[in-house]
């Protein structure tokens, strides 16, 4: 079992049910198995751009298992705003188009291309966050966030989901 990152305290409401339906432990194995999801499923997704296909369900999956993670970031109470919760801020941002452009405009016209840009930086942001706490957990990597190691790792996958995002853009054409 792992506890709660240092500091963080389960918000005011979790608090009552603490034992019982939800604690700080729960919590967290929640949010870190719905981020697996997300990526996964996000991965799966990302290979169907590339293939010139929607896979219906699987985006479904993932949109949504994105949008928990943000969301139940948020339920980890701190005294002050963190790079995570701007991370999460930005991210549900950009789930908004996401969503509207596959569900909404069922992707025609300008709507592929925000589709296409916006599933693509989700899961980025989600394969970012996945960096900075294997890099947090792991402190041998590099004890601070700044130091060569964890910046060179979060700019080489920037590059990768830069470089595929052009390619799913290029490949991206499904029948609508």
């Amino acid at each position: 079992m792992h506890a709660a990152p240092p500091g963080a305290r389960v918000s005011p409401p979790f608090d009552r049910l603490k034992g019982n339906l939800m604690d700080s432990t729960l919590l967290l194995q929640s949010h870190v198995v719905v981020s697996l999801v997300a990526i996964l499923s996000g991965l799966v997704v990302l290979w169907a751009l590339l293939q010139a296909r929607t896979p219906g369900a699987t985006t479904l999956v993932f949109l949504v298992t994105t949008a928990a993670t943000s969301i139940s970031g948020f339920f980890f109470h701190r005294d002050h705003l963190l790079p995570s919760h701007v991370v999460g801020i930005v991210a549900l941002v950009v789930m908004l188009p996401t969503l509207l452009a596959i569900y909404a405009f069922r992707l025609r016209g300008a709507w592929r291309p925000v589709y296409v840009i916006g599933a693509i930086v989700s899961l980025w942001f989600n394969v970012f966050v996945l960096i900075a706490q294997i890099f947090n957990k792991v402190p041998a990597l590099a004890p601070y966030q700044t130091q060569a190691p964890f910046l060179i790792a979060q700019l080489v996958v920037l590059l990768i989901f830069i470089l595929i995002g052009i390619a799913a853009l290029r490949k991206f054409h499904p029948a609508v």
